[in-house]
């Protein structure tokens, strides 16, 4: 189950059909979870009959950007509290008149020094003032604080002044009131950072927990009887027990799902390399496939505000077809502001006035207005035209011309959102194909390719619930860190063979937690590394826990880091001192292949379609209309066409060709490289 902007996606899997089935429901921004158990009430009759099942949920996230989170107290290190506020310098923007620091979530005056100090090395200079600590806790209870974040100095090397604290906080408070501790939100180096992270997951964890207790509770009274599981931002998943007690790795779980059924599409069809293009009702989302995995980042930064914890790499703008159309000193902009669920674009028929992409589209006869959604939305065509003619009169633009326009503007921002992901990492788009899924993804990936240069793009099956499917997909999964700090000259291989092996036990150990049997646990690792003297690292992959002991080891992994190098800032120092910073260690359990059945194969040239006008290029063109599920393994044509199916409308500009491919998805392929 995905929550969206303006739609919650199911898919269901069946395990004696091997058949997947998706569904969509509005989303009930109110609460949650009517638009998740309504969605899920239409495909699954009994809630007994449910053998798995996971939720992405939007919670947290939404919070964070509505900024409705708890009010928060900090507790930080008496003599650096403002360390929180000072934050980090604007490196890339150091001449930017108009920059602006980020908000911070925790007012200055709910900053606390707590007396009390460790050595870098961990060690006690002077011990933790408890009588501060309790004074604290009533400050919270007298101000009306929601939270507690605790973040000590160098609490990473040694966290009992922070734990001390929660147990003091909790004598006072009691153990229901939520506390979070910067070396268990991110016990990594970088005060700032880990202090952020601690904030963020006191701001938007009571929120997520609420929302998964109603949640289960809600399930529970229908008759589930198997563990909810939680999207994680790194792409595994998690036991909503287990969620609720780390909820920051939570934050970005709805959109995640699309990059990990990437993955998946990305093993199946053999193509190593794609760019994965989520075009909701409210947001149009970015993700990368490089060698068959997702593009993952040991730092996330939302709304300028850092997070330090495993996430998968995506970029996010505010276009999506709910996105507002509007007039700036006679120019056309679209977004990022949206329509939403409600009122949402005015074809919706809901109140809303201002036209948006969907609008255009349906003005151009790129949609199908009785079979929006699978029909669960009627779209009205006339109300469409009208919020497009009247923003056209002030543009002094006829409707169709502006409905192309509001097009065009929306698919350079979501092009130039793609620049963005791939040339930071260097990659070239034209070398990846791209996949197009959300609501209103496949209406658009097919200009985007022509823009980019990309020669192929694909729309897999379900593409409107695709990353519901990427859910069923995943793995459970548990991420660990190990600050450790070594110049490659005094490295003991040994010892660093030996912390990964501990790390990878004690997640092992955690797995049992997540209901995972030991032949279906597993463990990678990974080291940051930075050249001497430098700031930021990379994250370079190890073959496994005992490498670092083997002979060569240092040779091996400067190599490795050295490609990565060249890779991402187009140069490397081969021969320069390294340094290692931190471990990493992610423990999976595998949780089985889903083996879906076979899509027919077509046995004629012919499928069913109709004929109907849609605009392209200023002209009205006779175009194919096809039922995705008349679409059989084999089948091959050119566009104009548009492709309708429940979850998603797919448009082939002309002379644009399209084949099935051995798994149903569709590949489109533009005029100059059929």
């Amino acid at each position: 189950m995905d929550i969206g902007g303006t739609f919650t996606d199911v898919v269901t899997y069946d395990d004696e059909s091997g058949e997947f089935r998706a569904t969509k429901a509005s989303t009930t921004p109110g609460n949650l979870s009517n638009g998740v158990l309504s969605g899920l009430g239409s495909v699954v009759e009994r809630p007994s009959d449910i053998g798995f099942l996971v939720h992405g949920t939007t919670q947290g996230l939404n919070a964070f950007l509505e900024r409705r989170g708890v009010p928060v107290l900090l507790l930080a290190t008496e003599g650096v509290e403002d360390s929180y506020h000072i934050a980090r310098g604007p490196r890339t923007r150091l001449y930017d008149l108009h920059y602006r620091k980020p908000t911070p979530l925790v007012p200055r005056r709910d900053v606390l020094g707590i007396a009390g100090r460790l050595a870098a090395d961990g060690s006690e200079l002077r011990p933790l003032d408890e009588r501060a600590v309790r004074d604290a806790a009533r400050t919270a209870r007298e101000r009306g604080h929601g939270a507690i974040a605790v973040a000590f100095l160098f609490s990473y090397k040694n966290p009992a002044h922070e734990l001390r604290a929660r147990e003091i906080l909790w004598e006072e408070l009691g153990e229901d009131f939520p506390v979070s501790l910067s070396h268990e939100a991110a016990k990594e180096w970088r005060e700032y950072e880990r202090t952020s992270s601690a904030v963020v997951e006191s701001y938007t964890g009571p929120i997520v927990r609420r929302y998964l207790i109603d949640l289960e509770q809600r399930l529970n009274d229908q008759g589930l009887t198997v563990p909810l599981h939680v999207m994680q931002s790194s792409g595994g998943i998690l036991t909503a027990q287990s969620a609720r007690q780390r909820p920051l790795q939570t934050l970005l779980s709805g959109p995640v799902g699309g990059a990990i059924a990437c993955g998946e599409l990305s093993r199946r069809a053999g193509r190593p390399n794609l760019i994965g293009v989520d075009m909701g009702g409210t947001s149009f989302d970015v993700s990368l496939i490089v060698d068959g995995e997702p593009d993952v980042s040991a730092e996330a930064q939302l709304e300028g505000l850092p997070m330090l914890m495993s996430v998968v790499n995506i970029h996010t703008v505010g276009a999506g077809g709910g996105s507002v159309a509007w007039s700036e000193a006679g120019g056309l902009r679209v977004g990022p502001r949206s329509a939403g669920a409600r009122p949402g674009p005015a074809c919706y028929g809901r109140g809303g006035t201002e036209p948006t992409v969907t609008d255009a589209n349906l003005v151009l006869g790129r949609i199908d207005p009785d079979g929006f959604a699978g029909g669960s939305v009627t779209l009205d065509t006339a109300l469409a035209g009208e919020a497009v003619v009247a923003l056209g009169e002030q543009l002094g633009l006829a409707p169709v011309a502006l409905a192309e326009g509001i097009c065009d503007v929306a698919n350079s921002k979501m092009a130039q959102a793609i620049r963005t992901i791939t040339v930071s990492r260097g990659i070239e788009p034209r070398d990846s194909a791209l996949v197009a899924f959300g609501g209103a993804g496949p209406m658009h990936a097919a200009f985007l390719a022509r823009e980019l240069g990309i020669a192929e793009t694909i729309v897999p099956r379900f593409p409107g619930a695709f990353s519901a499917w990427g859910m069923l997909q995943t793995r459970i999964r548990q991420d660990y860190t190990e600050p450790y700090f070594f110049l490659d000259a005094d490295l003991d291989g040994e010892d660093m063979a030996g912390v990964l092996r501990r790390m990878a036990e004690t997640g092992l150990k955690e797995l049992v937690h997540e209901g995972v049997g030991p032949d279906r646990r597993s463990a990678t690792h990974a080291v940051d590394i930075r050249y001497a003297a430098q700031e930021y690292t990379l994250t370079v992959p190890l073959r496994d826990a005992d490498e670092p002991a083997e002979p060569g080891f240092l040779k091996t992994v400067a190599e490795r880091f050295a490609d990565l190098h060249e890779s991402r800032y187009g140069h490397a120092n081969p021969g320069a001192p390294i340094e290692f910073v931190t471990l990493r260690t992610a423990a999976f359990g595998d949780l089985g292949h889903l083996a879906p059945h076979q899509w027919p194969k077509a046995v004629s040239a012919g499928f069913p379609h109709w004929v109907r006008q849609v605009v392209f290029d200023g002209e009205a063109r006779d175009t194919l209309v096809v039922r995705r599920d008349d679409l059989l393994v084999g089948h091959t044509f050119v566009g104009p066409a548009v492709i309708v199916e429940d979850t998603a409308t797919t448009v082939v500009p002309p002379e644009c060709s399209v084949r099935v491919d051995d798994v149903g998805s569709l590949i489109i392929r533009g005029k100059e490289q059929k």
